[in-house]
């Protein structure tokens, strides 16, 4: 059977830089009947651990250290009995949630995680954080863009380790290089394609944000 892929919105907060906003959060499943990776499990871990049935959890990936995406992570990764992965460009966020619980597993650029005959590669793209990263599955032709590229623009970058010059740098090299068919799941809000976004880099530029 081929990957499918599931979508749960979960709710929650986001809190840096001494400023609380509320938030829905795309979390997402990869996988087939038996066995799944999951994207930024957030908020809610029961309700991701009942989409997820009986299945088996492979790894759970993180897209970058924001506490929205990571606050729920090690419990659910305890609770699934799953590798949790980060990149260590992050670790200070992580440890700003856990002082004294580490990640399992770092992510780096070019690393390939398999589930249900699927590929997902880690692009390493900083500027929404140090260690941002993205995962690319060529044959389902799906980026996981986390807070990277959103559907309308990059993520923001006017807080606490975050670049606008460094994103912009991150979406050019790294994304907007691959098909223009490319779906691009996100980690807030609704989906876009590659082929939708590039054509606006200079307007994201000319605004600054």
């Amino acid at each position: 059977m081929a990957a499918r892929i599931e979508n749960i919105v979960t709710s929650g907060t986001f809190s840096l830089d001494g400023g609380t906003w509320e938030v829905d959060n795309n979390v997402w499943l990869i996988g087939d009947d038996a066995e799944v990776i999951v994207i930024d499990p957030a908020h809610d871990s029961q309700a991701i651990r009942e989409a997820i049935g009986k299945r088996e959890v492979m790894a759970v990936l993180l897209t970058h250290g924001h506490d929205d995406h990571i606050r729920a992570a090690a419990q659910f990764s305890d609770e699934v009995d799953a590798p949790l992965f980060l990149n260590p460009e992050d670790q200070m966020l992580w440890d700003a949630v856990y002082p004294e619980r580490d990640i399992d597993a770092e992510i780096h650029e070019g690393d390939s995680f398999t589930v249900a005959g699927t590929t997902l590669t880690a692009l390493h793209t900083p500027g929404h954080s140090p260690g941002s990263t993205c995962f690319y599955s060529e044959d389902l032709g799906v980026l996981f863009s986390g807070d990277t590229l959103f559907n309308g623009g990059p993520g923001a970058t006017g807080r606490s380790y975050s670049s606008f010059e460094t994103i912009i740098d991150s979406i050019r090299s790294k994304l907007l290089t691959l098909p223009a068919e490319t779906v691009v799941n996100t980690g807030h809000g609704a989906a876009t394609t590659i082929g939708d976004e590039a054509p606006n880099l200079d307007e994201w530029i000319a605004r600054g944000h």
